[in-house]
């Protein structure tokens, strides 16, 4: 049993962690939930958690053995130094830090201290992610040419109301780092990247576009998105020399969470059938195939449990320290050029 705090008490903390925590009662305790502003009651407390906004409540308690930094991206680095020092093994939201320094400072402190420490990568755990890779491992579309991924939004009020900029806080660093760990997980380390990223409402703004295309060998894996998509383009598009598979809507667990439907409902995140994407492809006869595939279901909890499995049993972790911080590079340089 690992007994669990957790800085942050907001959105990130309370739909995306612990939900699926609660769920693993048999691997986990969560005993202490720290935030500055302990008096906002935006969320129902938790009953036999102790909710506190000194943070040495935290840092100090030697039955803690896993912090979980669910803060503000400008706060991970500072914070998890802070938890590593404290001899704690940490779980950090992504993106993990601002630099590939920082990164790489927080690795060496925790090999240093015997401890872990991951970045969050829940989306790695997507069902249109998944099915995307069971397609594609399947055969049927031969050999690969290109894959299209697309995290599109319409909000226009929130480029209109910023009227600054900070690369921590960008899209790419925000957004960016879900669909790009998605594809640094699968496809590994490419030979090259073309970056596309915008102010749309010019210098001074938020960044609310990009285009990434990375390649690996002849394979085209593109990474796009928008703030000003009235209607989105589909999750997943995959083109082999046989074929192609569209997967139009994304994973729905966070529509479920975002409901309160939880995790122990048994259809919770599970695609309807009209949600199923679409493979199209010629056989080795040259016979026509049009069929829906049926999804992959997709789990976030499932990283609570291969982080447990490193920390109790040295297993090695799902998210390595070498994606992180290659990740964490490609936000560095998509972003540089922008003011």
């Amino acid at each position: 049993m690992l007994t669990v705090g957790y800085i942050g008490n907001g959105k990130s903390t309370n739909r995306y962690h612990l939900p699926f925590v609660l769920q693993r009662k048999d691997k986990f305790h969560v005993k202490t939930i720290y935030s500055p502003n302990k008096g906002k009651k935006d969320w129902v407390e938790i009953p036999d958690v102790t909710y506190t906004n000194e943070i040495n409540v935290l840092l100090n308690d030697a039955d803690i053995d896993l912090i979980v930094i669910c803060t503000p991206a400008v706060t991970h680095y500072e914070l998890a130094k802070q938890v590593l020092n404290a001899n704690k093994h940490c779980l950090v939201e992504k993106p993990f830090t601002h630099t590939t320094s920082q990164a790489k400072e927080l690795f060496e402190l925790a090999k240093n201290k015997n401890r872990v420490i991951q970045c969050y990568q829940n989306r790695r755990l997507d069902s249109d992610f998944l099915t995307t890779q069971k397609v594609i491992e399947s055969g049927k579309l031969g050999d690969l040419l290109e894959v299209e991924m697309h995290y599109d939004y319409y909000r226009p009020y929130f480029p209109e109301q910023c009227k600054n900029y900070a690369q921590i806080d960008s899209y790419l660093y925000g957004h960016g780092c879900h669909t790009l760990d998605q594809v640094l997980s699968y496809f590994g380390n490419p030979d090259r990247i073309h970056y596309d990223v915008r102010q749309l409402l010019g210098e001074g703004r938020m960044n609310d576009y990009f285009d990434l295309d990375l390649y690996y060998g002849i394979v085209k894996v593109s990474v796009k998105s928008s703030f000003f998509r009235v209607k989105e383009r589909p999750s997943f598009v995959v083109y082999g020399k046989h074929g192609m598979f569209i997967k139009e809507k994304k994973d729905r667990q966070e529509e479920h969470l975002k409901l309160f439907y939880l995790p122990d409902h048994d259809d919770f995140g599970v695609d309807n059938p009209s949600d199923y994407g679409t493979i199209i492809y010629y056989d080795d006869e040259g016979t026509y195939h049009e069929e829906k595939v049926t999804s992959e279901v997709g789990d976030y909890g499932r990283i609570y449990d291969m982080l447990y499995e490193s920390i109790v049993s040295g297993k090695e972790k799902f998210v390595s320290d070498e994606q992180t911080i290659l990740q964490i590079s490609v936000l560095e340089e998509g972003t540089a050029h922008l003011k």
